[in-house]
């Protein structure tokens, strides 16, 4: 089982429910109120992998490009 606790204390940002985490090769995006929807996105934005509908990935989308300056991610090409 996820222990949800430790992601959202690990996040970088949280934004509405979504723990938002860097990694090597992008952000990982978890629901923290249904973890079985999560989606892995690029730091341009793009969408590498999800479990998430249309409407939330949009709304995804929308956070994690206002939440890109408390991530920290200056050396990625953002769009």
């Amino acid at each position: 089982m996820i222990n949800i606790l430790n992601i959202a204390d690990d996040a970088d940002v949280i934004i509405n429910g979504y723990a938002f985490k860097r990694k090597e090769n992008g952000v990982s995006v978890l629901n923290l109120n249904n973890p079985n929807k999560a989606s892995f996105l690029s730091y341009s934005g793009e969408i590498l992998e999800t479990s998430m509908d249309d409407i939330e990935l949009s709304i995804v989308q929308d956070y994690f490009q206002r939440g890109l300056k408390y991530m920290e991610v200056q050396d990625a090409e953002v769009l």
